[in-house]
């Protein structure tokens, strides 16, 4: 039996098997550029795979060596991937700088870092895995462009429209290039180092030739604009790295602008974060201690049973466990069938987070009729469970060898749990607003009613919905 061969047997055992299969022909068959950063969202849909097992297998595939996860900071303007790296530990800068873009941006997990998938070298070489080696346009698409950007599979004949140049340098290789400076916005970009330079091209043309010198190093500091006349320039660039450059020279028009705003979901670090089978794969090997990065939006959950103590005193000790442990397995279980991820369980409690409001209250809906369900088939109404919903901004952090969460959204929602009464599900505004979870309420015949209340430590008074 071949390695790969023994990974994808083993792959089998921990992932679901026709998701297996599928990824295991496409190692097989497809070409290198579809096993390079492939993105997971993009290729359940093409292949016609559940997502969340889609992603599940991608991860025990990197846990076993099969495929190499790669976390990577996107600029939000162009789509460029600033930075990379094996684990989101690397992403440590407080602002990462698009020279493309000369933008700079804080990063956030919910669409600055998209989590990829590469085929491993041990299971197949591919030419991404020696990126130096592609070809210049190969390797913008599949190294500098991330996978949310949907790039055309004729790329070269739609870049050709914008291009007045692109080369290949050598380290330490200096070149002179002429080329006709046409009256627009010009851009001398390379996506290995990231240097960049900008010339703004206005005015009569002249017959005169213009000179340009632009060194590329990895220092890639942003030069101011240039302006200069249409009609011919003389370029000199020089390669000061110890790789292989690839810098173009290319119109900043409509064209580069609608070649780059075509783009498609991807799978953020937000969601793998909320993600079971990541938690329960990786579990610690996360984020380092003093790492504190920035959501802007995610959906906490909490629940609680009424009455426990109370439980184990009528019941006994070994059959309140009992209970209680079924009821953590059923929540364990919702929790992962709607994308969400459980976080940590106090005493009787469980805290979860979803990647959005609705897939939250699909899960509570499916809480409280699974309790119901648990209640009578013991005969009884032990399990009474309360569920407090509310979404905002956060920090994903690291504590007690765990990661979690910290702020003032995850406040708001543990205490509007403490305000259910049993089977009824609490939510603040922000929940009830979200126009999905406004369809799922309407479709499942749940009525609300809404009440102002002061929730404790926070300061002021949240208007809470109670749902039933």
């Amino acid at each position: 039996m071949s390695e790969m061969d023994a990974l994808f047997a083993a792959l089998r055992q921990a992932a679901d098997p026709q998701t297996v299969e599928c990824i295991e022909n496409v190692v097989k068959h497809d070409s290198d550029r579809d096993l390079n950063r492939i993105n997971a969202l993009a290729f359940a849909n093409q292949h016609h795979l559940d997502e969340e097992k889609t992603i599940a297998a991608l991860l025990h595939a990197a846990r076993i060596g099969a495929f190499e996860m790669t976390w990577n900071v996107l600029c939000p303007g162009c789509g460029g991937v600033l930075d990379s790296g094996a684990t989101l530990k690397g992403v440590s800068q407080e602002t990462y700088h698009c020279a493309l873009c000369a933008a700079g941006y804080e990063p956030t997990l919910d669409e600055m870092v998209e989590v990829t998938f590469t085929v491993s070298p041990r299971v197949r070489r591919i030419a991404a895995h020696d990126p130096d080696l592609l070809p210049p346009l190969e390797y913008y698409r599949q190294i500098f462009f991330s996978s949310g950007v949907d790039l055309p599979e004729d790329l070269e004949a739609k870049f050709s429209r914008i291009q007045l140049e692109m080369i290949e340098l050598a380290p330490g290789e200096k070149a002179f290039v002429s080329l006709q400076l046409p009256a627009q916005f010009v851009i001398i970009f390379d996506a290995v180092t990231h240097s960049a330079q900008f010339i703004d091209v206005k005015g009569e043309p002249t017959n005169e030739r213009q000179t340009l010198s632009m060194v590329i190093s990895r220092a890639h500091a942003l030069n101011e604009t240039l302006t200069l006349s249409p009609g011919l320039l003389r370029l000199t660039l020089e390669n000061h790295t110890d790789r292989r450059v690839v810098p173009n020279v290319c119109i900043a028009g409509d064209d580069l602008h609608d070649l780059l705003g075509r783009r498609r979901p991807f799978l953020t670090a937000k969601r793998l974060l909320t993600n079971q089978s990541f938690r329960d794969i990786y579990r610690t090997d996360t984020l380092d201690v003093d790492q504190r990065l920035k959501i802007t939006s995610l959906t906490f959950l909490f629940t609680d049973l009424r009455g426990s103590t109370a439980l184990y005193e009528r019941v006994g000790d070994l059959a309140a466990f009992d209970l209680v442990r079924a009821h953590f397995r059923v929540l364990h279980e919702i929790v992962a069938t709607e994308a969400g991820a459980v976080v940590k369980t106090i005493g009787d409690a469980v805290m979860a987070t979803f990647p959005s409001p609705d897939r939250a209250v699909a899960a509570a809906l499916k809480m409280r009729e699974a309790m119901l369900r648990l209640n009578t088939e013991h005969g009884s109404d032990d399990l009474l469970l309360k569920i407090g919903i509310h979404e905002g901004p956060c920090l994903a952090v690291n504590l007690n060898d765990r990661q979690d969460y910290f702020g003032q959204t995850v406040n708001i929602a543990s205490r509007v749990q403490g305000l259910a009464d049993p089977n009824v599900i609490m939510t603040t505004e922000a929940i009830v607003g979200d126009a999905q979870v406004s369809d799922i309420l309407r479709d499942s015949g749940i009525t609300s009613a809404s009440r102002m209340a002061e929730l404790q430590g926070i300061g002021r008074e949240v208007r809470i919905f109670a749902l039933s």
